[in-house]
């Protein structure tokens, strides 16, 4: 008798402890937002962009809740100004977004440090251009999906022209007559109004430049300093001379521009005539001055200065609780036709091919234009390189400080050029 009590006992303590094992299973997979258990999962995400992009994005994260009642999410959006330094501050406490928009220069050092999850076997690219996928891809395997692809172009005041007298450029202009047109306008532009930025110092343009000089990318794909000291003194000379003649702004408007801000862009305030543009951002500032612009491709010399390039991407945080909700997200976002249809042309032309096919027809008169550069530029383009992995402080902290002394005259091209390679050595392993 007293064998079968201890014996009912046991059972007992032992179907409890199944129980509480249970419970606490249970509750952790619905902290833990497991789908399979169709419990909700609330992800986070985060990107940049102008409004217009901003409103889109968010028109298809209530599409995906929609369609999946267990999801939600918690949206951080921005300008690029400030972007990398925040997410980079969350991502080094393990506080990242579970999706990330990420910049195909940040992405092998992210990988690097570990900061990526492997998509490789979640999100599907059969559909996807495979020419876009070489820089989401470290070692054969899958850490960022490309969201589309873009050209790199100039945007520019066709009114303003107009009424200075002065013929359009056409696609496949060389900087010879980019320069000459300048020049064809001094004296002439209205009090307070610039020919463009003052873009001496910038690595962006500088690049264009010392691409159709021949002279290749700015780092090489091995981790080495190439800024072409011929080329970039005779840019920054150039620009030095605009500055001096008043074709391009003072270093406090020029410092000044916020890019998309309708009070704060130059190009929008009437204070600038060209900038450089992507080719899926004309919406956005065709938007804010209503049929006064234009693209055209970027100058071209011994060689092509444009690129077509993958606009962004988005990765799943190493460090998300919901890496595989995120992944089917991700998979969803770039293969499905119907937010295809949304977004349009807001990250550039879509990387799935079928859904570029399904949406063309449907594009607006903005996205057209765009795609018109991209297809201008698809003829020669260069190659995009994102660079060596490590070098991403060099463009984006050490290239913006020399960009902002040569904009104030604090520097010489001489001196900019050498306080360049100096930093450089930093990076060089």
């Amino acid at each position: 008798m007293n064998n079968c009590k201890r014996l009912l006992t046991m059972l007992l303590a032992v179907s409890l402890l199944l129980a509480i094992t249970g419970c606490a299973s249970k509750a952790a997979n619905e902290e833990e937002g497991a789908s399979a258990e169709g419990g909700p999962v609330k992800l986070r995400i985060m990107w940049w962009g102008s409004q217009e992009r901003h409103e889109a994005t968010l028109k298809v994260l209530d599409m995906y809740t929609q369609k999946n009642p267990n999801v939600t999410f918690e949206p951080e959006y921005s300008g690029m100004d400030g972007y990398l330094d925040k997410l980079s501050t969350q991502a080094a406490a393990r506080n990242a977004p579970d999706v990330i928009q990420l910049d195909p220069s940040w992405i092998k050092d992210w990988v690097s440090r570990k900061q990526l999850a492997d998509l490789t076997s979640t999100v599907n690219v059969g559909d996807i251009d495979s020419k876009l996928m070489p820089i989401g891809q470290i070692e054969g395997k899958n850490y960022a999906i490309p969201l589309g692809f873009v050209a790199e172009g100039m945007i520019y005041d066709k009114t303003s022209l107009e009424k200075l007298g002065v013929s359009p450029p056409n696609n496949g202009w060389t900087w010879d007559d980019f320069f000459a047109m300048a020049d064809s306008l001094k004296g002439k532009l209205p009090a307070g109004q610039y020919f463009i930025k003052n873009y001496a110092g910038d690595p962006f343009a500088y690049s264009a430049y010392q691409y159709a000089r021949g002279k290749g990318q700015l780092v090489t794909d091995d981790g080495k300093f190439n800024v072409d000291q011929t080329t970039f003194l005779d840019w920054a000379n150039k620009f030095e001379q605009m500055r001096k003649e008043g074709l391009v702004p003072p270093a406090d408007v020029n410092t000044s521009d916020k890019e998309f801000d309708p009070t704060g862009d130059l190009l929008v305030t009437n204070k600038i005539i060209f900038r450089l543009a992507y080719s899926n951002q004309f919406g956005a500032w065709n938007s804010m001055k209503p049929d006064s612009l234009a693209m055209v491709t970027l100058p071209k010399m011994e060689e092509a200065g444009g690129w077509l390039k993958p606009s962004m991407f988005f990765g799943v945080a190493e460090s998300s609780k919901h890496q595989k909700e995120a992944a089917k997200f991700i998979e969803w976002f770039v293969n499905d036709p119907e937010p295809g249809a949304v977004l349009g042309t807001k990250r550039g032309a879509p990387v799935n091919n079928k859904v570029q096919a399904a949406i063309e027809a449907d594009l607006s008169a903005d996205d057209r234009t765009g795609m018109e550069l991209l297809h201008a530029t698809q003829k020669d383009g260069q190659t995009f390189s994102p660079g060596a992995p490590g070098w991403t402080n060099f463009i984006d902290k050490d290239f913006a400080l020399v960009r902002d002394e040569l904009s104030f005259g604090a520097v010489t091209p001489e001196e900019a050029y050498k306080s360049l390679e100096k930093a450089s050595q930093e990076y060089v392993k």
